[in-house]
């Protein structure tokens, strides 16, 4: 917790209240759109991309190492976190985020231009492994500074609502993702997507880096930073993570449950209608498009609905709903998949993401030492999708192919779902530091 010594009066380049709240919210989230957009587009195009990069005997040889390269760049993650949290946590989160974003473009710069393995062999999933590296030692940071950002310049009382847009924005690029997909596959060929095609959502990527890194460039640093005398070295940030740890792995574990069904959703979906459930491409992108719709809306809900009854009902209510409903829904699904029953089944996962990220996100940033909030986030959050996450999509396509059953991603997501309903009862037990922080903050 911040001391009187360590406030001082805001100086006057940072957010005061006369400041456009909603400008704030596009600038910072901007950067985060092209983080998640990159992201989404390695899953989108992990067929086409194992077979450009990661040739093999089978699809499934191919389509799991192809997924291990995707979870690769969350192994990252907690790397960045440190690193990169502990930068921003000293510098400010202005600086932070640009640097961030500078990194997440060179990553999606380098997969856009790798020529495949018939050209330069073994050198060419190397270099592919090294751009997903990047852009998860930079993601590692961003979530968890963009976060911060939005909860340090809150309206009080309405920490949920404004920490839900960092989540929404990822929305927005799952949505332009999926339309871009949808375009290609209607204005080019199968052949030619599996060509070159594929490639081009990820120069659209790079194209708009400029763009953001202006919008990045005119953020003005939270009231709540430059009130702070104290701003701890790499140094002090370690020592307080280690002091903080069953507060960090409880975070993790709380966070399990959002980034595991997020993944599942997302990334994961344009696979597992094709490869899975035999569905089209255009059926997979349009259910990936409507599902980032339904999260952007249910987003803020989740974060209003914390604001006004607290986070741990939201939570608990959410992550019991998910353990008890989950298989039966896929099953359902898998048993006679058809596009509306796809559509149906994840919308309803999409209410378990939104309305549950909604109130976590609020609630992670409540539960961090002050000092050290980018860095805590953010290590919280990176071990929850390097651990859970990130592996959703590789997972999931074990599972299938070890019990033959269509429905077993289900188990995965239910296991996330009970770390979260478990962890968030370890935070929260007895009226504990969590509700202190949420009626402080």
């Amino acid at each position: 917790m911040a001391t009187e010594n360590d406030i001082q009066p805001p100086t006057p380049g940072a957010i005061s209240p006369s400041t456009s709240k909603l400008g704030a919210v596009l600038r910072v989230t901007s950067g985060n759109f092209l983080e998640q957009f990159d992201f989404f587009l390695f899953g989108f195009y992990a067929t086409y991309i194992a077979k450009t990069f990661f040739p093999a005997a089978s699809e499934f040889a191919s389509l799991m190492q192809t997924f291990a390269v995707f979870g690769a760049g969350f192994l990252m993650r907690p790397l960045g976190a440190i690193v990169l949290g502990a930068y921003i946590d000293k510098v400010g989160r202005r600086r932070g985020l640009i640097v961030t974003l500078s990194i997440m473009a060179s990553g999606t710069l380098l997969i856009a231009c790798v020529p495949g393995f018939a050209t330069i062999g073994l050198l060419a999933p190397a270099l592919v492994l090294i751009g997903r590296l990047l852009q998860g030692f930079s993601a590692g940071a961003e979530l968890g500074g963009v976060s911060v950002y939005l909860a340090e310049m809150a309206t009080p009382g309405k920490k949920g609502f404004y920490t839900a847009w960092q989540s929404a924005s990822q929305q927005v690029a799952i949505v332009v993702a999926a339309a871009l997909g949808y375009a290609l596959n209607s204005w080019l060929s199968p052949a030619q997507i599996a060509g070159w095609g594929w490639r081009v959502p990820f120069f659209i990527g790079c194209l708009i880096v400029p763009f953001l890194y202006v919008l990045r460039r005119s953020l003005q640093e939270t009231a709540e930073f430059q009130a702070r005398r104290h701003h701890p070295a790499t140094a002090e940030v370690l020592r307080s993570m280690l002091t903080n740890w069953k507060t960090v792995i409880a975070g993790m574990l709380m966070v399990a449950m959002t980034t595991t069904t997020f993944y599942l959703i997302t990334v994961y979906t344009p696979t597992f209608g094709r490869a899975v459930l035999h569905l089209s491409t255009s059926d997979s992108l349009i259910v990936t498009l409507f599902v980032g719709v339904s999260n952007f809306i249910w987003l803020p809900i989740g974060g209003v609905i914390s604001d006004r009854i607290g986070r741990r009902p939201v939570l608990l209510f959410v992550s019991a709903l998910a353990i008890v409903t989950a298989y039966p829904a896929l099953s359902w699904l898998a048993h006679e998949p058809s596009f509306l029953r796809m559509l149906a089944v994840l919308l309803y996962f999409s209410f378990f993401f939104g309305a549950y990220n909604g109130a976590m996100v609020a609630a992670l940033t409540e539960v961090m030492p002050v000092n050290v909030r980018v860095a805590g986030f953010s290590l919280a959050f990176s071990l929850a999708t390097a651990v859970f996450g990130g592996f959703t999509p590789a997972v999931s396509t074990y599972l299938i192919q070890a019990t033959g059953d269509k429905a077993a991603p289900a188990y995965w997501l239910i296991f996330a779902a009970i770390c979260g309903f478990f962890a968030t009862l370890a935070l929260y037990r007895r009226g504990g530091a969590a509700e202190l922080q949420a009626k402080l903050g």
